[in-house]
C-alpha cells in the first residue's frame, strides 16, 4: 500500500498545476456536452466511416489538448520532432477505428444465439486487431525500445489487491443504483433474448471470459502504447493525455463510471510508468470489470425486483 502512495505522491509533486486544472476542466467539459446532448447515442447508427470520424475527432481532441498545452508550458521543443506527432496522430486513428467496428451478423440461425456470439466473438477479435495494429507500430517507430508493458513486473501484487479492496464498497453502493443495473451486467442486453435452457451459467461464464480480453487490448493500448511510448518525449506527463483520452471512450456508460475512469486512468498510469508493465493495470481492470458485472447480477436479483 505504501508503494501505491508513493506512485500517487510522485505523480502529482511534481506537475504543473495549470496543466492539470486547463485539461481536466476541458475534458470536463467533454463529458457534460456528451451526456447533455447524447452524441454517442446519436452517432451509434451511423455508417461507419462517419462513426470512425467522429470518434477520431472527439479522441483526438481529448489526447492532443493536454499534451500540446503540456508542451508548450513546459517548454518542450517538440516542434522539430515528427515522429512525436505521427504518434500523436496515430493514437486516436488507431482506437477511433477500433470504436467504429461493427459487430458481425448472422452467425447462429436463431436471433438470440446470433447476438449472444456476436458479442463472444467480437469482444476477442478486436483485441487481436488492436495487438497487431501495436505490433506493427512497435516495429515501425517503436524498436528498439520494449514492446508496450508486455514484460514482467518485480512490483508486489499486493497494492493490486488494495485497490480492489478500495474499489469494492463504491462498486456494492452503485450496485444498488437504477442507471448502474441499467448497463450491468453486460449480458443481460443479450440474455433476455436467449431462450431459458439456453441461458445457462456456462453461457455467462463464456460471455464474461470473452468480455475480459477487451480488457486485454484496453490496457495494451492505454497503459502500454499511450504511457511507455510516449514518456520518450513527456516523461511522466505522458500520463494526463492518456487518462483525458480514456475517459472520452466511457461515453455511453453511467457518468459516474466516465467520471470515474478519469481518475482511475491517472492512477493506473501513475503504476505502468513506474514498474514499466501493463499487468498489475490489467490486473485492477479485469477485477474491478467483473466486480461491476457481479454487483450487477447480484443488485437486479435484490434491488430491481
Amino acid at each position: 500500500m505504501s508503494r501505491l502512495l508513493f506512485y500517487i505522491y510522485s505523480y502529482f509533486r511534481n506537475r504543473n498545476y495549470i496543466v492539470m486544472l486547463v485539461a481536466t476542466s476541458f475534458v470536463a467539459l467533454l463529458v457534460f456536452l456528451n451526456y447533455t446532448n447524447n452524441w454517442e447515442t446519436q452517432i451509434d447508427n451511423s455508417l461507419f466511416l462517419t462513426r470512425w470520424i467522429f470518434w477520431f475527432g472527439l479522441t483526438a481532441l481529448a489526447f492532443l489538448v493536454p499534451h500540446v498545452l503540456s508542451a508548450f508550458l513546459l517548454n518542450r521543443p517538440l516542434l522539430g520532432q515528427p515522429l512525436f506527432w505521427l504518434m500523436l496522430m496515430l493514437a486516436p486513428l488507431l482506437f477511433s477505428f477500433r470504436m467504429a467496428l461493427p459487430s458481425f451478423d448472422y452467425l447462429s440461425p436463431v436471433s438470440g444465439h446470433n447476438l449472444f456470439w456476436n458479442h463472444v466473438l467480437y469482444w476477442p477479435i478486436l483485441a487481436i486487431l488492436m495487438l497487431v495494429m501495436l505490433v506493427l507500430t512497435w516495429l515501425l517507430f517503436g524498436r528498439p525500445r520494449p514492446f508496450f508493458g508486455l514484460r514482467t513486473s518485480q512490483e508486489t501484487w499486493k497494492i493490486y489487491g488494495w485497490m480492489l479492496v478500495f474499489m469494492l464498497p463504491m462498486i456494492a453502493w452503485a450496485s444498488t443504483q437504477a442507471d448502474f443495473l441499467a448497463y450491468y451486467p453486460k449480458l443481460n442486453s443479450v440474455e433476455r433474448f436467449l431462450s431459458k435452457e439456453s441461458s445457462t451459467w456456462l453461457h455467462r461464464v463464456v460471455y464474461e471470459m470473452a468480455y475480459g480480453t477487451d480488457f486485454f487490448s484496453v490496457e495494451l493500448f492505454f497503459r502500454g502504447f499511450l504511457v511507455l511510448a510516449f514518456i520518450r518525449w513527456a516523461g511522466e506527463d505522458a500520463i494526463l493525455p492518456m487518462a483525458c483520452f480514456y475517459c472520452t471512450i466511457h461515453f455511453g456508460k453511467p457518468m459516474a463510471e466516465c467520471i470515474s475512469s478519469f481518475f482511475g486512468g491517472l492512477l493506473l498510469g501513475a503504476v505502468s510508468y513506474h514498474t514499466r508493465s501493463i499487468y498489475g493495470g490489467l490486473t485492477v481492470h479485469l477485477g474491478i470489470a467483473w466486480m461491476m458485472e457481479i454487483g450487477g447480477y447480484i443488485g437486479r436479483v435484490y434491488f430491481l425486483n
